[in-house]
């Protein structure tokens, strides 16, 4: 198992989890693709919410010196995505989330609930 991806993997959802994301889900599909390690999957209720997720995400991993390799999906702050290497972070609204259901989508994937329920 790759322990330093793990460690970011939930280091993420720790911090999403104290900026009050919802639904926060953390996938292992290093198995299953050579993408990443681990998806964070995390809901928002509005476009505020989503953009201030991002943000304090962004900004409390460059204080650790953790750097952002892309990022897409900013525009309309419906579902973003952020590239952290081994980690692949989707910030999703509510109503995104339910129609592009990654869960689903990477159903072999080993899941484990990080929480925040709404």
């Amino acid at each position: 198992m790759p322990l330093e991806s793990k460690k970011l993997a939930l280091k993420i959802g720790d911090i999403l989890k104290d900026k009050k994301a919802e639904d926060i889900t953390l996938l292992e599909v290093y198995p299953l693709t050579i993408v990443a390690d681990y998806f964070i999957i995390a809901s928002g209720r509005s476009e505020t919410q989503i953009n201030s997720l991002y943000r304090g995400l962004i900004k409390e991993l460059a204080n650790e010196e953790i750097e952002l390799k892309g990022i897409d999906g900013k525009q309309d702050n419906r579902w973003i995505a952020l590239d952290y290497g081994d980690v692949i972070v989707h910030i999703f609204h509510s109503e995104e989330r339910k129609f592009y259901d990654l869960e689903r989508l990477w159903a072999d994937a080993q899941i484990e609930i990080m929480d925040n329920k709404a």
